[in-house]
């Protein structure tokens, strides 16, 4: 398959019509190229069935067994559970189905079944819940092999989806290569189509870990040299809104009921020289979760506009850019602070309101506008821009960035990141940006307390989670997936929901939350949730970054061990933010001792930047099996933490290419060249670079 085969569009491919193919669509594959590309989010391994006394608990396995007795159907509430037991001549295991009532007409006594799911253990039984069922003749090919699990939208199947990527590779001749053929041997990288080949049908964890590797090094390689490209265009840009420190910002200071800490005084003195130096400002203040960022984002923008500029901060969704104009105008009235007028611009705003805003920004109305990336949009015209704030940098990148900050003339930048990154990728992966860490948390907050413990700890937490709830607490609870069956033996917020409202009293308020929701319908949960109208929010790591939420004192994550631990911590975050104690609680569902080692450091510190480092050096096999971490950097497949050697090669090679060929114009770097100037270039999503 050549670049036009590439080109060609799926619909190409024998046996997929033009009503497959706008379901592809729907998941951004137009072509035989973006096919290829589809990643897999995870796979199945299938091993052998086992016999009913060689179960073990909190792990994935399958068993031969044949149902006996009698099919029971029952409801609890909105929850219908249909339930048996089957058995082998060793022994006897309870299956329980939840939702699927149909079950129960078609399942008979006597047949027999491989069933495969997540095996629990209650009391001297073992059970599973919602497990699959195989017919002998349909379970055996599937042994011993890596299933591809791709990600999904209504009426498009993974099997559709897997028949369509094999069509596609049997047309593969060759793909060009970009990397140097030097690079690859001295990394000992695979060459390209097996790697592309090995992501989709891996021959075991050997070939997937290469596969993988070979393809997180192509992000890697191409977003530094875009960012290299970049850095070139913005370094050293003249500085030609120079601003003193205004009255205000000192008499604000004074007046607060805390002193900044001494991290945040030195993040404040970086800005201030910034803004006042011969060159515009491009720096990140990288702080952990409640490091007290946002009163430093407010003490610029005050700057600004007591220079007689305009400033702006964008924020990653409209619940979050809502809050910090709240939060904005409530210190304005608190400190009775004169002319420094704050506006909120996001795509949810009425057509007219969105207009009367847009005419006070160009008009110069107002000197500190909030929103989303509606901010970057050609209809928003500035008066006068000298101050772009991105809040969760990690969420925007450069090239949004980009597009705001050319919104005015030689614009400063202020980056904000609660993502604890180790300063050595900080440096790489943040190349055009100076850094100012914030590692101190204001006075007066009490730490959080934190347990990792295993399944059987969940019914003491649900006590617990209820006895908070009555104390007029908030409770988060994680779930790494969304819907039964994703991935085997994951909890799931659309069964654990149901579950909750069958174990915690009726009085408690419960509600769902995951990424498939449409934003406005995401963002009312969110408000509603900040308003105390819901007790426990079950969710995915949606709520990653979310609101400030102070009453909030519990948070539970399921399956622990399928996420890095700073995702945990960026989790752990969301409590912790008031003056109550707060908890958090660590379901470990695995018996792996590593997992137990790592999750340990959850235990022992507080301190993301510790974590951060600590996650390097424990980062367990590459996260295509477990969890994907989310909005970090946008990689498909790279791993900024468990691939660190592979950012840091990429660096240097980068460096190299350039420092022999700076544009790229020698014939052996054409196709890389070509790649990197391509908008999607499947590796990495460079529109948010």
């Amino acid at each position: 398959m050549g670049k036009r085969e590439l080109e060609e569009s799926i619909i190409s491919l024998k046996g997929i019509g033009d009503k497959t193919g706008k379901l592809f669509n729907k998941v951004g594959v137009y072509t035989c190229d973006d096919l290829i590309h589809y990643f897999p989010r995870g796979y199945d391994k299938f091993d052998a069935p086992v016999r009913a006394c060689d179960l073990k608990p909190n792990i994935v396995m399958s068993s031969r067994l044949t149902i006996i007795g009698s099919i029971t159907k029952r409801r609890v509430r909105n929850l219908s559970i249909t339930a048996f037991e089957a058995a082998d001549e060793t022994g006897r295991v309870k299956i329980v189905f939840f939702n699927a009532p149909y079950l129960a007409s078609s399942l008979k006594a006597g047949t027999t079944y491989i069933f495969r799911g997540m095996v629990r253990k209650k009391g001297n039984f073992f059970s599973m819940d919602h497990p699959k069922m195989y017919k002998e003749e349909e379970y055996a090919p599937l042994v011993g092999k890596l299933q591809p699990r791709y990600p999904l939208t209504k009426g498009l199947s993974n099997n559709t989806v897997k028949k369509a990527v094999e069509k596609a590779f049997i047309n593969i001749g060759s793909m060009e290569e970009f990397v140097p053929s030097d690079i690859l041997d001295r990394l000992s990288l695979v060459g390209y189509l097996d790697a592309i080949r090995g992501i989709h049908f891996p021959s075991g964890d050997g070939s997937l870990e290469d596969s993988r590797r070979r393809l997180a090094y192509n992000e890697f390689l191409l977003f530094v040299l875009r960012l290299r490209f970049l850095k070139q265009n913005s370094d050293e840009v003249s500085n030609t809104s120079k601003m003193i420190e205004v009255a205000q910002t000192q008499r604000l200071m004074e007046q607060l009921p805390y002193e900044l800490t001494k991290a945040q005084k030195r993040a404040w003195n970086d800005i201030l020289s910034d803004l006042s130096g011969p060159y515009v400002m491009n720096r990140l203040i990288q702080g952990d979760v409640g490091s007290g960022k946002t009163i430093l984002a407010f003490l610029a923008l005050l700057t600004t506009a007591g220079n007689g500029y305009q400033g702006a901060m964008m924020a990653p969704t409209e619940v979050l850019a809502a809050q910090h104009y709240e939060t904005f105008n409530a210190l304005i009235k608190k400190y009775n602070i004169k002319n420094f007028n704050v506006a909120l611009l996001t795509g949810s705003l009425p057509a007219g309101a969105k207009r009367e805003v847009q005419r006070r920004i160009s008009d110069g109305e107002v000197n500190c506008i909030i929103g989303t990336n509606v901010l970057i949009q050609d209809k928003v015209q500035y008066k006068n821009l000298a101050l772009v704030v991105t809040d969760e940098q990690h969420r925007f990148g450069v090239r949004q960035r980009g597009a705001l900050s050319g919104k005015g003339l030689n614009t400063h930048v202020l980056a904000m990141s609660a993502t604890p990154i180790p300063r050595t990728l900080a440096i790489i992966l943040y190349g055009d940006l100076h850094i100012s860490i914030v590692d101190e948390k204001p006075f007066g907050r009490l730490p959080v307390k934190n347990c990792v413990v295993g399944p059987s700890y969940r019914e003491t937490a649900y006590k617990f989670i209820g006895e908070q709830v009555s104390k007029g607490h908030q409770v988060y609870v994680i779930c790494p997936m969304i819907e039964q069956g994703e991935l085997d033996g994951v909890e799931n917020v659309t069964d654990y929901s149901e579950m909750l409202r069958s174990t915690l009293p009726p009085s408690v308020r419960i509600s769902v939350l995951h990424g498939k929701m449409k934003p406005e319908k995401k963002d009312e949960i969110m408000e509603s949730f900040g308003r105390g109208e819901i007790d426990v929010l079950v969710s995915t790591t949606v709520i990653e970054v979310g609101i400030n939420v102070p009453n909030a004192t519990v948070m539970m994550v399921e399956n622990a061990e399928r996420f890095g631990l700073s995702q945990l911590h960026q989790l752990r975050g969301r409590v912790g933010r008031g003056a109550d104690q707060s908890y958090c609680i660590f379901i470990n569902s695995s018996d792996d001792e590593d997992a137990a080692k790592r999750l340990d450091i959850m235990n022992r510190s507080n301190d993301g930047f510790v974590i951060a480092e600590e996650d390097l050096k424990q980062r367990g096999p590459g996260d295509l099996f477990g969890v994907r971490q989310s909005g970090e950097m946008n990689f498909k497949v790279g791993d900024i933490y468990h691939d660190s050697d592979l950012v840091k090669e990429s660096a240097m090679d980068a460096d190299r290419i350039l420092s022999s060929d700076p544009d790229l114009s020698l014939p052996q770097h054409a196709v890389l060249k070509e790649v990197l100037n391509t908008k999607s270039a499947n590796f990495v999503d460079f529109t948010t670079l």
